[in-house]
């Protein structure tokens, strides 16, 4: 599998989070040579919360995740990746139940505490053991985190990724951090997609004020990526907070949030650089929407649109399939208000194509790796940015190979 042309040149330098430990190991119930178990445990009073899929198909391991997650505490997370242990009946039920209880026999720790997450095909179960069978294992090889266990997590749960994805940032003024891993590649849309992101951080924090922060970090980040608009059954973001640090949320509120933002962003951003087949990616920007609702609907509409992705991938600046996405999105917006840009250059305006407007100097911007288009709508102050990549042919080839 070839490395996508947009991947960071390295995995980044990943620091410990104190009271965070890390095991990987291999199941080989898809993946020959490599790891595609992940255990990750965290020590007593660490506290957890969570945003998952909106797809009315969840997968059994976000059910299990949903329903711990009004306790508040984590212990350990274990993440497979291969088979999504999704549309598995009761079958699925029994592998978390059993994984859960084997788990936390192996750990000395509160099944309700433990939180499961699983990514690959869909609607094909398996035996409990083929992941039970691991976990001692793994629990007599636990390291602390770093960079080189950071990695190994980091691989182990990637499916169709062609890198392995990471992100840190220093909560400022303090000496505390906020740490992240993720996969995703294909599957990728608002309220997430087949993505699995895993964050953790040493600052004292409860469960509702890291819950609330969450939530609303996630709605400008992860929530704002698109691959294919295929929403997965098995979108799972957590937070960990272990609480080891000296620093508390009460006093390092607006540093701890800014920390987290910048995490989630670059996480999600370097999930739609690894959009399966991307070579471009897609910063798409509305403004003057009538509601902040409308701008990223708008946005999205732009963002999914295959007509709109395959321009962008031929650099053809066929700035007319830009029109048809606003006029499409369901919002309102006026023809004669309507401003596009491809980058810099003004493509159309009062409802028809810009008189200085140079396809050359648009042509160009297509050209780079990194693309801006922005639709001003003239309609109110309201604006909203999402991110996306162009739709090439690899796209189809990856997927029709999947299970194969």
């Amino acid at each position: 599998m070839s490395i996508s042309p947009l991947a960071p040149k390295d995995f980044p330098d990943m620091p410990n989070v104190p009271g965070i430990s890390i095991a990987t190991a291999h199941s080989g119930m898809r993946y020959e040579n490599r790891d595609d178990l992940c255990l990750i445990t965290m020590e007593d009073e660490t506290r957890v919360a969570g945003v998952f899929t909106k797809s009315l198909c969840p997968s059994a391991p976000v059910d299990w995740c949903k329903e711990n997650l009004q306790y508040g505490f984590g212990g350990a997370l274990l993440c497979n990746a291969g088979n999504a242990n999704a549309f598995t009946g009761a079958k699925g039920e029994q592998i978390v139940e059993e994984s859960a209880t084997v788990l936390s026999e192996t750990l000395s720790i509160s099944k309700d505490h433990i939180y499961l997450a699983s990514t690959g095909v869909i609607g094909e179960a398996f035996e409990p053991i083929e992941l039970t069978s691991h976990f001692d294992q793994m629990a007599n090889s636990l390291k602390a985190s770093g960079t080189a266990p950071w990695k190994k997590a980091a691989e182990a749960i990637t499916t169709t990724d062609t890198f392995p994805k990471g992100s840190s940032a220093e909560i400022k003024g303090t000496d505390a951090v906020v740490v992240g891993i993720a996969k995703g590649s294909g599957m990728i849309a608002p309220d997430m997609a087949t993505m699995l992101a895993f964050i953790f951080t040493d600052i004292k924090i409860s469960h509702d004020d890291l819950q609330k922060v969450v939530e609303e970090t996630a709605s400008n980040s992860f929530n704002c990526i698109t691959v294919d608009s295929d929403t997965s059954t098995s979108d799972s973001v957590l937070v960990f907070a272990t609480g080891k640090s000296q620093y508390t949320w009460d006093k390092n509120s607006e540093a701890f949030a800014a920390a987290l933002q910048l995490v989630f962003k670059d996480l999600a951003h370097q999930i739609v650089k690894d959009g399966e087949g991307a070579t471009k990616f897609v910063e798409i920007e509305v403004t003057g929407a009538e509601t902040g609702h409308a701008a990223k609907n708008i946005a999205m509409s732009i963002a999914n649109s295959p007509l709109v992705k395959t321009a962008i991938a031929a650099e053809d600046a066929n700035w007319g399939r830009i029109i048809m996405a606003v006029g499409k999105s369901g919002e309102k917006a006026n023809r004669d208000l309507l401003r596009i840009w491809i980058g810099d250059e003004l493509v159309a305006e009062n409802g028809q194509q810009n008189p200085s407007y140079s396809e050359k100097r648009a042509t160009q911007h297509l050209q780079n790796d990194n693309v801006k288009i922005r639709a001003d709508i003239g309609m109110g102050s309201n604006q909203a940015t999402v991110w996306t990549c162009d739709l090439t042919e690899r796209y189809i080839e990856i997927n029709a190979g999947y299970r194969s």
